[in-house]
């Protein structure tokens, strides 16, 4: 009884972990509507991205070490404070600059909070089917955060108050103090601390399967933020939709992504990961492909695109878990913080591509080959994985 209890405390702050982290990292494409029609042009807002990007990746490295010293618990609370301080003063900030160094931290919070967030869940759920119940269920409340950050912006946006919008973010601050007070009263199982280098020892993540999961990674995500930064702005200049309808964009994308993960944890048990991977990576270049040719063959009827990209995520959200459970089961538990980093790093850097090779379509009033940019990156992600899984196959 004491064991399902300290668990139920443990899990309500995970998820609002990455419910919070969402927000603040979803909140991209918010802010680029926002400063776009503030005439800040595509190619700074492109490096925006990147100054969230870059900093996930190079504090990944050193986070281990950070987190080791200090414990997963204290490292959760000061993440989600720093948070909640930076999302207090955001809207009392106007110059183009701060939007960077805010970026740039939430970036620096977030490496440590998956870190933490991955590693509390191995050290603290022992029975495979709890945590396999416990990581669906975070995973999914980051899917729940990109549609309320969406919606409630949205909303917020295309009232009277329209102009306040910034102050949104003192109800993501709230949260975030909430969620460090949480931790703080939280029984949490800790690993053994033990001593760990600044750059942690990455021997052994070198061979052909890692490498090729890596990459299969790196344009998963490359292809999520193809649609979750740069979507609403699409719709907006392309589609010729309002601000609010341009953000329910992003909101009915992650809606349709959560049916996807949920169904996926229903059925997932009836299919090989390999097989229901491919079908996942089919179906998204299927409606791509159906985007592709109504928006060059059809251009007057391109309207109904706004009812028909949502429906990716219903294909693209599965991919990222199922790859990950696959290769994460073969890791050594003493390893997971290390590899976690490893897939912070090209999640981060495949994020930081897009977002500046998006920026340059947009830039350059190429938007009708939007679909066909992101169709580019699905086929590679179904080569990558092709060999991946047929490596994996060899080495078992």
């Amino acid at each position: 009884m004491k064991t399902i209890f300290r668990h139920s405390s443990i899990s309500l702050p995970l998820k609002l972990t990455f419910l919070i982290f969402s927000m603040v990292l979803n909140c991209m494409g918010i802010i680029i509507l926002q400063l776009s029609d503030e005439k800040v042009n595509y190619n700074k807002l492109s490096f925006l991205e990147s100054f969230k990007d870059i900093p996930i990746a190079f504090i990944s490295l050193f986070a281990v070490s950070f987190i080791s010293r200090y414990g997963t618990k204290k490292s959760l609370i000061f993440s989600m404070l720093l948070v909640g301080f930076c999302s207090v003063i955001l809207p009392f900030v106007e110059v183009f600059w701060f939007y960077k160094v805010w970026f740039a931290i939430i970036g620096t919070c977030f490496a440590i909070g998956k870190i933490c967030v991955y590693g509390i869940i191995r050290n603290n759920f022992l029975e495979e089917k709890e945590m396999a119940k416990t990581m669906n269920s975070v995973e999914a409340s980051y899917m729940v955060g990109i549609f309320a950050v969406n919606m409630g912006f949205g909303l917020l946006i295309s009232s009277r108050f329209g102009e306040f919008w910034k102050f949104g973010f003192s109800v993501i601050a709230a949260l975030s103090f909430f969620t460090a007070y949480l931790f703080s009263i939280a029984k949490i199982k800790e690993p053994i601390k033990a001593k760990t280098k600044l750059i942690p020892n990455l021997s052994g993540f070198g061979n052909m399967t890692i490498i090729l999961f890596i990459a299969v990674i790196f344009f998963i995500v490359f292809t999520e933020r193809s649609f979750n930064s740069w979507l609403p702005a699409f719709y907006k200049d392309h589609l010729k939709v309002d601000s609010f309808f341009a953000l329910q964009s992003t909101s009915f994308l992650a809606v349709f992504s959560y049916i996807g993960r949920i169904i996926t944890s229903k059925v997932i048990h009836r299919f090989t990961l390999e097989k229901y991977f491919t079908a996942c990576v089919i179906g998204i270049i299927a409606v791509l492909l159906t985007i592709s040719y109504i928006q060059l063959t059809f251009p007057e009827n391109s309207g109904v695109l706004v009812y028909i990209f949502p429906l990716i995520g219903l294909f693209l959200a599965p991919l990222y878990p199922v790859v990950n459970s696959k290769m994460m089961a073969k890791i050594d538990k003493d390893k997971i913080n290390t590899f976690t980093s490893l897939i912070v790093i090209f999640s981060s850097l495949g994020s930081a591509f897009s977002s500046m090779i998006i920026a340059i379509l947009f830039e350059d009033k190429i938007l009708n080959f939007y679909s066909l940019y992101v169709l580019l990156a699905v086929l590679i992600i179904l080569i990558f994985s092709v060999i991946y899984f047929r490596v994996s196959k060899e080495k078992n």
